[in-house]
């Protein structure tokens, strides 16, 4: 038992002597650091570090949650006396309680930590972030860089809990990104993202990162608005990830219950086409959101979604479980921001299962459409009880199945039913993104939708 899981050990039996007649207790401590660089100057860099035990208590279904960073004797003990005085005076919930994960071994996730990472010294760091810059200016039409980061955090979580869950993993996270703006002409300036993510720097390509956003931004140069109509679109694997991390979160058990999702007792129905394939994977490798398991202890798992088009489950931490009833069990979704907050179901990774052709063949099936590279305000341009969506975009014109002419100021109106259903093909390769959660999101031929512009 490492001294992580110790400390878990010892926050749960203090919240059981405190009075509680089930408690849990989530231990986590890490450091991280973000340089912001700035025409090759460092602007800002913030490095972090923190060490904490939240814990959860019940008393007859009265549940109190408390935090601290006190981690001596006393220190657990007053952390669990809090949690069992806030049970006592919340308000008796019958599906509240721990979750129960018996029965179900952890499966180890290799290559979660990437120990390279601790190898790496700040300036290494800073240097990294101001490759992608130079990478990004490369392009004579890049006039700034409006934004150039590196970002990592390694960090380390246990569990214990009186329902038997015991565990504990360590991770480590790093991404980049630089956000490039291009002119040509009189006031003609279009901006362009480019990023990366993966377990340690050594794993990043600033050449990429920085090319990529220049690769982005000057592709817009001389974008016109496109014509109102309805077309084929195909939506590259960023927007595309956007798109499916807001379904994923309609899909958790929680929005269902609350009534704020349009998938609302349509579990075994046909909501998408059978082109489309869609599950939550907390277990695989390459996602940043896997681990061995949830935020509650239970264990992490894949979680088919949407197969073939139809919708198969909602995802559930053990409270939404129990309130399905009808012997619903978690699916290893509970999610926490930190020690410091209580678990709530969540989204872990977000799988797009790949389609056979590459997106320049998703393209020429298109024949006269719009590719779209980039949308803005999705989150709060898409009713989450109706689904129906109206947002910006910007991307390219297709002519005859080629990329053609740019296009900005546009918008892209629909629901996300009818987007669905109207998903003609998966493209491939699948890429990482963290838009919406985290997605490994791959590209999206759209047979039909409004668009809307001059």
């Amino acid at each position: 038992m490492s001294g992580l899981e110790e400390l878990a050990a010892d926050a749960l039996g203090a919240a059981l002597e405190s009075g509680a007649s089930d408690a849990e207790a989530y231990a986590q401590e890490g450091e991280g650091i973000e340089v912001r660089v700035y025409e090759g100057e460092v602007e800002a860099l913030t490095e972090s570090a923190e060490r904490g035990v939240g814990v959860r208590a019940w008393i007859d279904g009265r549940a109190g949650y408390a935090f601290g960073t006190d981690l001596s004797t006393d220190g657990l003990r007053g952390i669990g006396a809090a949690a069992v005085e806030a049970a006592r005076v919340s308000d008796s919930d019958e599906f509240a309680g721990p979750a129960d994960p018996a029965g179900t071994e952890l499966e180890e996730i290799a290559g979660l930590s990437d120990s390279g990472l601790a190898e790496w010294g700040t300036e290494r760091k800073v240097d990294l972030a101001r490759e992608v810059e130079r990478a990004a200016r490369a392009d004579s039409r890049v006039v700034a860089i409006e934004d150039t980061i590196y970002a990592d955090a390694s960090q380390r979580v246990a569990i214990a809990s009186s329902s038997g869950a015991r565990g504990g993993y360590e991770s480590t996270s790093c991404y980049s990104y630089a956000r490039a703006i291009a002119a040509e002409g009189d006031g003609d300036r279009e901006s362009g993202l480019g990023f990366d993510l993966a377990r340690g720097p050594g794993s990043l390509d600033p050449g990429a990162i920085g090319g990529e956003a220049a690769d982005r931004a000057t592709s817009l140069l001389g974008a016109t608005k496109p014509e109102s109509r309805t077309c084929p679109i195909v939506l590259d694997e960023t927007v595309a990830a956007s798109f499916i991390g807001f379904i994923g979160g309609v899909l958790c058990a929680d929005a269902v219950q609350r009534g704020r999702s349009p998938f609302a007792d349509r579990l075994g129905d046909e909501i998408a086409s059978a082109a489309l394939t869609l599950a939550d994977d907390g277990l695989d490798p390459g996602g940043p959101a896997s681990a061995p398991f949830d935020g509650e202890g239970t264990p992490r798992r894949r979680t088919p979604l949407i197969d073939a088009g139809r919708l198969t489950t909602y995802l559930h931490d053990s409270y939404t479980a129990r309130r399905a009833g009808n012997g619903q069990a978690s699916t290893g979704n509970a999610a926490r921001s930190g020690y410091r907050s209580a678990p709530s179901v969540s989204t872990s990774n977000l799988v797009i299962a790949e389609g056979a052709k590459d997106a320049d063949e998703l393209i020429a099936e298109a024949g006269d459409g719009v590719y779209v590279t980039d949308v803005a305000g999705l989150h709060s341009g898409v009713n989450p009880v109706s689904g129906t969506f109206s947002v910006g975009a910007s991307g390219r014109r297709i002519d005859d199945g080629a990329l053609a002419a740019p296009l900005s100021e546009f918008t892209i109106a629909s629901d996300l039913a009818r987007m669905l259903t109207a998903v003609q093909a998966s493209g491939r390769p699948a890429r990482w993104v963290p838009f919406g959660g985290s997605v490994k999101a791959a590209p999206l031929l759209i047979a039909e939708m409004a668009i809307g512009g001059s």
